[in-house]
């Protein structure tokens, strides 16, 4: 362009992918260069249309906000410049579909142009060939080095390296080796699998104790069931390595086989026993063997309705009522579709549910609960009360932070001083729990019965809530409940609890 043309605006798009190679050049480096061309070229950049990013890569358009912030920004009318400069093309996009739509919408929508300054092109077909040419190549480079990262980081994952972010226990303290324990987190993770395998609380159960309990999760956030279901199912607390297990691009999880599971090099937080006896319980309640999960299942009630005849399960077959337009379910005996049990039990959703209901309401009131006590595997006391004294503990770096803030000008003298009266109040709060904890029940037997009664009546809540939905109401249900029989001509129904 000669200096007697016409003076253009221009934008700047920067970017350094997620595994930078030697002759890649640096964002400043690339910068530079481009404003270099901008000013031979006659081209003017405005600070505004100057677009970086850093350690993202150019596979998917979605996923690099400043690049979608450019493109939004030249779709403006009129657009606040006509070309956009990089410094490769391989620097707008390694997708050559991406590469392709988003270059034609802005040349015909938007009539911007998109010019790489170290790779001109020569006018007519021949420099549409040989810009297509440069996307593949761009496209091939970017899909071969993604083979060999995930080689390299499979191989360092079979031999027990780790390569995500922590979990909730952990921290890396330095770069490059394994994470280590954070005792006062690690007290969370010991008590959410002794709650889970020893005293068979369900996960809702354990979520709103550790809310009560003023814990927070590793992003900060409180606890609900996905949180603690994280954890109950993550093999890093019992020292092994678990990786490439989700897809990256829709989290979908992959098939077992494709996943790398081996010993880890960084310390274990609970028993590998407790592990396991966590996952075989989750098996059984939640992901029943030989059968479909339980967030397909017709009902509620599936997988733990017996027959009264022959003790076989209850299958839900899904009804319409003509007259209402509604689906409900009708329960049979397995046994009997099958021409193995003799007595024909079926019962409607639509009159066994008020019956349950009822009485496993009639439980939540009940002093004298019959339920049966399974022994829990002997493993080391993790109670609620270590995790009361780790939060004591962290009192003390919170006191100093505030007073850091003071003396370092931040808060005034009353803001720390109401900062200190809430952190008083919080102290003598905790220290109050813990005296409370501390002491030693008479009986203990009252105080599974009264625990016992907590569990039911969280059954309750959740299966007559509308909130909540039916693979929910299942695993609250099984939590608690060993089986439901329902006795059809004496009308009444037997729930079998138990305790562990």
């Amino acid at each position: 362009m000669s200096s007697k043309e016409t003076l253009k605006s221009g934008a700047l798009y920067i970017r350094v992918s997620t595994h930078g190679k030697q002759e890649e050049l640096s964002p400043a480096a690339q910068k530079r260069l481009l404003l270099k061309y901008a000013k031979e070229h006659n081209i003017v950049i405005s600070k505004d249309y100057i677009y970086e990013e850093k350690g993202i890569s150019g596979r998917k358009a979605d996923r690099r906000p400043e690049f979608m912030r450019m493109i939004s920004t030249a779709k403006s009318n009129p657009s606040p410049f006509d070309v956009i400069l990089v410094w490769k093309f391989s620097r707008f996009a390694r997708n050559q579909e991406e590469s392709i739509v988003y270059k034609s919408l802005l040349r015909r929508k938007c009539d911007v142009e998109v010019v790489s300054v170290s790779e001109p092109l020569v006018d007519g077909p021949f420099g549409s060939l040989i810009e297509r040419i440069i996307e593949w190549m761009d496209e091939y480079y970017s899909i071969r080095l993604s083979g060999e990262v995930f080689r390299g980081m499979s191989e360092k994952a079979m031999k027990g390296g780790y390569q995500a972010r922590p979990p909730l226990g952990y921290q890396i303290v330095s770069k490059g080796e394994p994470p280590v324990i954070v005792p006062e987190e690690a007290k969370v993770v010991e008590y959410i699998f002794d709650k889970y395998v020893n005293a068979r609380s369900g996960i809702f159960d354990i979520a709103r104790s550790l809310n009560e309990l003023g814990v927070k999760t590793s992003h900060g956030k409180p606890f609900e069931r996905r949180s603690v279901e994280y954890i109950l199912q993550n093999p890093t607390y019992c020292g092994k390595i678990r990786w490439n297990r989700t897809l990256n691009a829709t989290n979908e999880v992959k098939p077992k086989e494709e996943w790398i599971l081996t010993q880890g090099t960084h310390p274990a937080i609970i028993s590998e026993e407790m592990f396991d006896a966590a996952q075989e319980r989750f098996k059984n309640e939640y992901r029943p063997t030989g059968a479909r999960p339980s967030s397909t299942y017709r009902h509620w009630l599936s997988g733990i309705m017996k027959c009264p005849a022959c003790g076989r399960t209850m299958i839900a077959k899904a009804v319409t009522d003509k007259r209402y337009h509604k689906q409900y379910c009708y329960f049979t005996c397995y046994g009997y579709s099958k021409g193995k049990c003799l007595a024909k039990n079926s019962i409607s959703s639509k009159k066994l549910e008020p019956v349950v209901i009822a009485g496993i309401k009639a439980a939540t009131l009940n002093n004298n609960l019959s339920f049966a006590i399974k022994n829990p595997i002997p493993v080391e006391d993790k109670s609620e009360l270590k995790i009361l004294e780790g939060l004591l503990a962290k009192m003390e770096s919170k006191e100093k932070r505030i007073k850091d803030a003071y003396m370092n000008g931040i808060d005034s003298m009353e803001e720390y001083k109401e900062n200190k009266l809430l952190l008083s109040k919080e102290r003598a709060d905790l220290e109050e729990r813990i005296k409370n904890t501390n002491t030693e029940p008479e009986d203990n037997m009252d105080i599974i019965k009264n625990d016992m009664k907590k569990r039911i009546q969280n059954v309750y809540e959740i299966i007559t809530s509308d909130d909540f939905s039916n693979q929910e109401k299942s695993d609250a249900l099984k939590s608690a409940v060993e089986k439901i029989v329902y006795k059809k001509e004496e009308g009444i129904v037997d729930i079998c609890y138990y305790y562990l």
